[in-house]
């Protein structure tokens, strides 16, 4: 009888995000700040690309991942901002075509992967920088550094892949309704009138060993990094170290908590209750607070970024003065 009904459901070609609508007022005051945000993490983030291109002082394994890192968060927040402001502006549920939601899907996936990744190889560099500093231009050569880059987006490819080829296979056929601002999987899966197993058991394992695989490496890495700033004989120094690390373990701590929870721990309905707000910290506040925490606390790129600055005021001025 089952079977029958689900052969009479028709398919549905589009799914509606349902996002934050319905929150009246608040839906405005949502806008502004989510725009505020994107704007700040787009200029934010392409300012760093551009001081460590344009400073040759920053050609180190440091500032080329955290350039890349910069760049990748571009691209994350540009995957999903953009129709949850959409969302936000007009007060209602936007749709979405089933093959542009398994795209958003596909390219989150691959740039989270990506990302934890990356924040593992950050943290191996800053251990062996710190803990390791006579091996550092061996052990972190232009070559290493590279692999480590290619790495991160093979491994998010490749695993994303094989997830998308196993959803194109899904059948959905109603309701439509996404309760969450952008096409994350675990509501997608809710929809799906065909069974789900085989790809929620590859989600879990692929999570267990992307999310928490790196964070053990970052974790290990930080522990190293703080017995070794333990043992510094300069109280300076040792402050200075101290409170930059502390501030990266910080970021790097809600990113890796957030996603545990939304991808690992039991899916209980206390937890699928706030998985939406959860998902805005990985998403949306991680690449805000990046740029800030790992480049505007460095002196080194404080200075570079003063000089772009100014570059770019110069430049102004001088087109401004063309004009007229």
């Amino acid at each position: 009888m089952a079977k029958t009904e689900q052969e009479n459901q028709t398919d549905i070609v589009a799914f509606h995000l349902l996002g934050f609508v319905g929150l009246g007022n608040l839906q405005v005051l949502l806008f502004c700040l989510f725009l505020v945000i994107y704007i700040i993490t787009i200029v934010g983030n392409i300012l760093i690309v551009l001081v460590v291109i344009t400073d040759s002082h920053l050609h180190t394994p440091m500032y080329f991942f955290l350039s890349n890192l910069s760049s990748l968060e571009i691209c994350y927040s540009s995957n999903i901002l953009p129709m949850m402001l959409a969302n936000l502006l007009y007060g209602r549920k936007r749709s979405i075509s089933i093959t542009g939601c398994m795209m958003q899907y596909y390219f989150f996936g691959i740039l989270g992967v990506a990302e934890c990744c990356l924040l593992g190889a950050m943290s191996y560099d800053r251990c062996v920088a710190i803990c390791k500093p006579l091996h550092y231009t061996i052990l972190m050569n232009g070559r290493i550094c590279l692999q480590f880059i290619i790495g991160s987006w093979i491994n998010g490819l490749f695993v994303k892949s094989i997830v998308l080829y196993l959803i194109r296979q899904l059948k959905f056929c109603g309701p439509s309704e996404i309760n969450h601002f952008f096409c994350e999987l675990n509501p997608i899966l809710k929809l799906a009138c065909s069974d789900t197993h085989i790809i929620e058991v590859l989600t879990f394992f692929i999570s267990a060993l992307y999310i928490l695989l790196p964070f053990f490496l970052t974790l290990a890495s930080y522990i190293f990094i703080i017995s070794t700033i333990m043992r510094m004989s300069s109280v300076s120094g040792r402050k200075k170290v101290f409170s930059t690390c502390s501030s990266h373990l910080m970021v790097v701590s809600i990113f890796y908590s957030t996603l545990m929870i939304v991808y690992i721990f039991p899916k209980t309905d206390g937890l699928r209750n706030i998985n939406k707000v959860l998902s805005l910290f990985y998403t949306i506040l991680t690449p805000l607070f990046n740029p800030l925490i790992y480049s505007l606390r460095n002196r080194e790129v404080k200075e570079a970024l003063k000089k772009v600055v100014a570059k770019l005021c110069t430049i102004g001025r001088m087109y401004h003065h063309n004009l007229a």
